[in-house]
């Protein structure tokens, strides 16, 4: 039986919106499709979230710095999109971060997300430097939206440089609406993205799930020619 998900206008303030379900693709794709996510620590049920505001790139909003900008130039870096997708989510649940002392992402969590990238509908960007992964993040897809999940940096710039070009690729050759950032942070709100009320996020979700989803792995290789660079 399929999960029922609540209004997602009913969330309480911080955004939580209901617990329980599971992680079947199914579940997954019906929850993306209404704007809702799942975000939980080990030991807890599952918790699904709709927050309001909701952070997001839209086209042309991504800021790049003084020093992304000398490294998008450098040449030093190549990208690719789904060369390593387990190994980008893997790095994404490992890497300690400042202020974290867990993961949310869950082996339950990485073995539903990498069932969606076999079925086509979870997606990675990676950043490689002489043959090795520095920099990636992983997302889903559908329509015409992109919701990123998690990213993850070995080197200075490359997960901001995988995030570039999956921008670039996404929504200036591919036309996407937008790539969803889910919660608002001051890292990602110095990268461009943007919030917006909830009302209008999913009011933009609609009209993005009228167009077909690219499904499959993505072809998506920057190494040539270099990307445009545009001044912030």
């Amino acid at each position: 039986m399929p999960v029922i998900f609540p209004d997602p206008e009913s969330a309480r303030p911080d955004g939580l919106l209901a617990a329980g379900g599971d992680l079947e693709p199914e579940t997954l794709l019906e929850a993306y499709a209404r704007g809702i996510f799942p975000w939980y620590g080990e030991g807890s049920p599952i918790l699904w979230w709709s927050p309001d505001p909701r952070m997001v790139f839209l086209p042309g909003s991504f800021h790049i710095s003084h020093s992304l900008r000398q490294t998008l130039r450098s040449g030093k870096y190549s990208y690719t999109c789904d060369e390593a997708f387990a190994e980008v989510i893997d790095r994404c649940a490992t890497l300690p971060r400042p202020g974290q002392e867990d993961t949310w992402i869950t082996p339950e969590m990485k073995e539903a997300y990498l069932r969606l990238h076999r079925l086509g509908y979870a997606h990675s960007a990676e950043t490689w430097h002489k043959g090795q992964l520095v920099g990636g993040l992983y997302g889903v897809s559908l329509g015409r939206a992109f919701f990123g999940e998690s990213m993850f940096h070995l080197m200075r710039d490359a997960s901001k440089a995988a995030l570039y070009h999956l921008i670039l690729w996404r929504t200036e050759k591919k036309g996407f609406h937008f790539i969803d950032a889910q919660l608002p942070t001051p890292h990602l709100r110095s990268l461009g993205a943007r919030e917006i009320p909830r009302k209008k996020f999913l009011a933009m979700l609609k009209e993005a799930l009228e167009y077909p989803t690219l499904q499959g792995k993505w072809d998506c290789s920057f190494s040539h020619p270099k990307p445009r660079v545009h001044a912030p």
